[in-house]
């Protein structure tokens, strides 16, 4: 296991007792590290565990001077390191975008089922409080809209996207019977599609997607008729969310939804992608993959009574934030148009 400390002042971590110490299990990665800022700001100490394979190590460079924040290369997979005391523990290690979770199947499953006891343990040892990020792959391609926590889903458990699927669920199972079994405080968050800062361009979901043809002017890519329906919650939103569950009074007693309820079809975000980025970019179309559900879009009652929690940032205002990430990554120099507040 190698640690890298990104404290330039050296010493030793967390000597500020009053500080909370929060584990962030894929910390490097898309919300991962968003949590982490939060998390700093918060004033936690965080250690973040990430084994760089989808993970990027500049999604923490801002990170990298604060006094209480360290970075450890570490495959939760892999026995953890029992000196490693924390009060609170973040699960976030999974590859979530289809070809990145496909390219090793085996391991994704690994790392849903084995890193998942190796967190468990860890909490269990030193009664931490521990949140897993599942999804809203769960419920598969749905028979029941809205899906609500209490709809068991319609998942195929030997396709192509099942080591994700199958893993999550696997993972929802250890969390809830660790809680029944040992006492451990968990919570669960099905997390519904989101977008922003720091996703990959190359990670296969269909917003950066979009944004990435069109930034380079290249055809956009619609699968299937385009009137299959997502619903798009911006990365902020999200992280408000992951804070308020953790820190819930009481552990809810299944699964929250945590996910945006307006909802849109695939061929009105390639229009207004191409909009926010003035593209030319023409629409084509490709068969639909395999279990590609027809239409996802989450019922959050529970979070809005239990949570006081909702997403505040529209679709529009949170693609232009997105484009505008991207084009500056890209170097597209694309007169891209500004973020307006909703």
């Amino acid at each position: 296991m190698k640690v890298v400390k990104l404290d330039p002042r050296g010493g030793r971590k967390g000597a500020n007792t009053d500080r909370g110490r929060a584990l962030v299990a894929g910390g490097a990665g898309f919300l991962g590290s968003h949590l982490c800022e939060r998390l700093l700001h918060d004033g936690y100490e965080v250690v973040v565990l990430d084994n760089f394979h989808t993970g990027k190590r500049y999604n923490l460079n801002g990170m990298h001077r604060d006094p209480f924040f360290t970075c450890i290369k570490h495959d939760i997979v892999d026995a953890l390191p029992m000196d490693l005391a924390v009060d609170e523990i973040y699960n976030l290690a999974c590859p979530a975008s289809p070809p990145h979770y496909q390219a090793d199947p085996i391991h994704t499953f690994k790392t849903s089922v084995l890193g998942s006891i190796n967190l468990l343990e860890l909490a269990r040892r030193h009664n931490a409080k521990i949140f897993q990020a599942s999804t809203s792959e769960i419920y598969g391609d749905p028979l029941v809209h809205p899906q609500p926590e209490s709809y068991f889903g319609n998942v195929n458990t030997h396709g192509p996207r099942s080591c994700y699927d199958e893993g999550k669920r696997s993972a929802e199972t250890l969390f809830f019977d660790y809680s029944r079994t040992y006492g451990i405080d968990v919570r669960v968050a099905r997390i519904f599609n989101t977008y922003g800062r720091r996703m990959q361009p190359d990670d296969g979901r269909v917003v950066s997607n979009f944004i990435v043809q069109a930034l380079r002017g290249e055809d956009i890519t619609v699968y299937g008729s385009g009137m299959q329906t997502r619903s798009f919650c911006y990365v902020d939103d999200l992280i408000e969310g992951f804070i308020r569950l953790m820190n819930a009074p009481t552990s809810p007693a299944h699964p929250v939804n945590l996910g945006n309820p307006v909802e849109f079809t695939i061929m009105e975000l390639a229009e207004l992608v191409i909009d926010y980025t003035n593209s030319r970019s023409r629409i084509v179309h490709r068969p639909l993959p395999v279990d590609d559900p027809k239409q996802r879009k989450p019922d959050i009652s529970f979070a809005r009574q239990h949570l006081d929690w909702e997403p505040k940032i529209s679709l529009r205002e949170g693609l232009a934030h997105t484009t505008q990430y991207f084009d500056a990554l890209l170097g597209s120099r694309r007169p891209v148009k500004e973020a307006v507040t909703s």
